[in-house]
């Protein structure tokens, strides 16, 4: 079982980046993915959940309106489109996976993940 988190990198305020979960070892189509970020210094939060059929997304309340999670089934792939990035987003972004489907009050727990990415690095900086 693998997930393998890409596309962060440096980004000026305002910019965009699309992060990538690539999936493989296991049935995609039964898993909900979920974005999780780290910022130096601090507790590792929930930022998105997609659910399996891709019809339930959660945002953490500092990203809605500027993030857009989704899935491609037929890639074994998630993403997680990051429009308007501000500083207070730099951070390591993970990716996790959960048979579980989860509400909305319990999508940001990350016991229920029972896998994880190793994490991509987003920077955004002038």
């Amino acid at each position: 079982v693998q997930l393998q988190a890409s596309g962060g990198g440096l980004v000026q305020p305002g910019g965009s980046l699309r992060l990538s979960c690539a999936a493989s070892g296991f049935t995609f189509d039964y898993y909900t993915i979920g974005w999780f970020r780290q910022a130096p210094g601090k507790e590792r939060e929930g930022v998105s959940c997609i659910r399996y059929s891709g019809n339930s997304k959660f945002y953490v309340n500092s990203v809605k309106g500027r993030f857009t999670i989704s899935r491609d089934n037929n890639k074994n792939t998630a993403y997680l489109l990051m429009n308007n990035l501000k500083p207070e987003d730099t951070a390591v972004y993970y990716c996790a996976a959960t048979t579980i489907s989860p509400l909305s009050s319990t999508w940001t727990r990350e016991e229920i993940y029972n896998h994880w990415g190793q994490g991509t690095q987003v920077t955004v900086s002038s």
